[in-house]
């Protein structure tokens, strides 16, 4: 019989470990591993001692890190005709054996020469992998892994992912995938329909707001919607990013943006957060107002300053932008088109025009038509050059009152007199009627015209208390013809 030697291990040997690996051509279902040892006799203990804690592992790929253990020898002595029952699937069977420096090992392990000698291995199994069973001719389930089962019964080593329990046979639940159904999807598939219980993925694609091969990627900041394809507007006030699902911009829009994205400007005639506020409507030619502070960047209509355009005119100012000074004679002046209400005495457009034949505020008032050729002040309406006969007052707007006596004497008399007449008609009305109270008689003498020898000085002061007195008229019956008042 042929065996085969390895390198020595342990003591002054500057190998620590040894391995030895069988390539069976193929994953296959396997039930026992059988390894025969070489044997010296009368050396058997010492050709244990040295095999003695030894592991067999059952790998797909040939790699011990990503192998199942199939045995592991120890404390006691292994028989140099070994066989062991290992229930598994696999391609490559590997034999390890390690002495490593500063271990203790069991009493009756070699721990210096030692070195592994092999001279058959036998692996028992089903020739195909898919297979279990006394005559290997039941199919493993379908959905375990490598498509290999427990070789006596059909159960799963492991399952496939998606799949579980011992046939495999159960998928994963709604929300979990993977090997064992141990991981979570991300629970963000379009629609909120599950992952994908095998690999995890969003089949039919991602929720608004997400990317990535499991939907578990945020959109960046600036994008947002499916699979983030859509750029945000970039007027979230602030500059904060918009909404990754929708693209709202949360905190509220920057000046001069409305709407939920931000990302239309204010409508003509309004400006400012979330556009509410409104244009002053003053702006130079009804121009829209700046839709981010409501400026007038062309300046304001006649009438109206300020940046906004929102306040008159200061007093005494008037037109574009306030620009030009109301004339001197206004007292008031309309901040549009400098229309003035005028101080009295003037008049015109500008109040530059003095008032002639009338007087006061607009010269709104005529001067009385009894002023002497009806020229008055133009300010206050005093008659400048006296009053129309039977008329007095600074205005002459006060008639002389008329009497009987008086009519027929008014025909006669020549202008020249005509004041004295006035005068002494008064005064005899006015004793007239000072008489009638005292004496309480009815005038005897009414339709007779007044005599030429009434005294005008029928008023006397009296000396100590100053104050006028009027003598009693008497006219003798002698004397009761009117004198002739006419110029001789």
């Amino acid at each position: 019989m042929t065996c085969m030697r390895t390198d020595t291990i342990g003591g002054n040997s500057p190998y620590l470990a040894v391995w030895w690996k069988v390539d069976l051509g193929g994953v296959y279902n396997i039930y026992s591993v059988n390894i025969l040892f070489k044997n010296y006799d009368g050396y058997e203990s010492r050709q244990q001692g040295r095999f003695a804690g030894f592991s067999l592992y059952i790998s797909n790929n040939g790699d011990i890190d990503n192998s199942s253990l199939c045995y592991k020898d120890g404390p006691q002595l292994p028989p140099l005709n070994f066989t062991t029952t290992c229930i598994t699937s696999g391609r490559y069977v590997i034999f390890y054996n390690e002495r490593l420096d500063g271990t203790t090992y069991p009493k009756n392990y070699q721990t210096v020469t030692v070195f592994t000698e092999l001279c058959e291995v036998i692996v028992q199994g089903c020739h195909t992998s898919i297979v279990y069973g006394d005559n290997c001719d039941e199919r493993c389930p379908t959905n375990c892994k490598y498509n290999t089962c427990h070789i006596q019964n059909g159960t799963c080593f492991e399952c496939k992912p998606g799949w579980m329990r011992r046939t495999c046979d159960i998928r994963c639940a709604d929300g979990w995938y993977g090997v064992d159904c141990k991981q979570n999807c991300s629970g963000h598939c379009r629609d909120n329909i599950p992952c994908n219980h095998v690999t995890g993925q969003c089949d039919g694609g991602c929720a608004a707001g997400w990317s990535g091969e499991l939907c578990d990627t945020e959109c960046k900041n600036g994008t947002f919607g499916l699979n983030c394809v859509n750029s945000c507007s970039g007027n979230c006030l602030n500059d904060s990013p918009c909404n990754r699902q929708t693209g709202h911009c949360e905190t509220g829009c920057k000046l001069g943006y409305t709407n939920a994205l931000c990302n239309q400007h204010c409508f003509p005639g309004s400006f400012g957060n979330e556009c509410e506020q409104k244009c002053s409507g003053h702006c130079l030619e009804n121009r829209t107002c700046d839709r981010i502070d409501g400026t007038c960047n062309d300046g304001c209509n006649d009438g109206y300053m300020g940046k906004l355009c929102n306040d008159f005119c200061k007093e005494g100012y008037y037109g574009r932008n306030c620009s030009r000074v109301c004339p001197s004679n206004c007292k008031t002046c309309k901040p549009t088109d400098g229309t003035c209400s005028c101080y009295a005495g003037w008049m015109g457009p500008n109040c530059s025009i003095g008032c002639v034949w009338s007087y006061g505020e607009d010269c709104r008032y005529p001067c009385n038509k009894h002023c002497v050729n009806q020229t008055c002040d133009r300010f206050n309406g005093s008659c400048l050059s006296g009053c129309d006969s039977g008329f007095h007052g600074e205005k002459c707007d006060q008639e002389y009152e008329s009497t009987s006596c008086f009519a027929s004497s008014l025909s006669t008399v020549s202008s020249g007199f005509l004041g004295a007449v006035v005068s002494l008609c008064v005064f005899v009305t006015m004793a007239v009627v000072i008489y009638t109270i005292r004496r309480r008689k009815t005038c005897i003498h009414c339709n007779n015209r007044p005599s030429s020898k009434v005294s005008p000085n029928a008023e006397i002061e009296n000396p100590q208390t100053g104050d006028s007195t009027y003598q009693e008229l008497s006219i003798p019956e002698s004397e009761k013809a009117y004198q002739n008042l006419a110029l001789q």
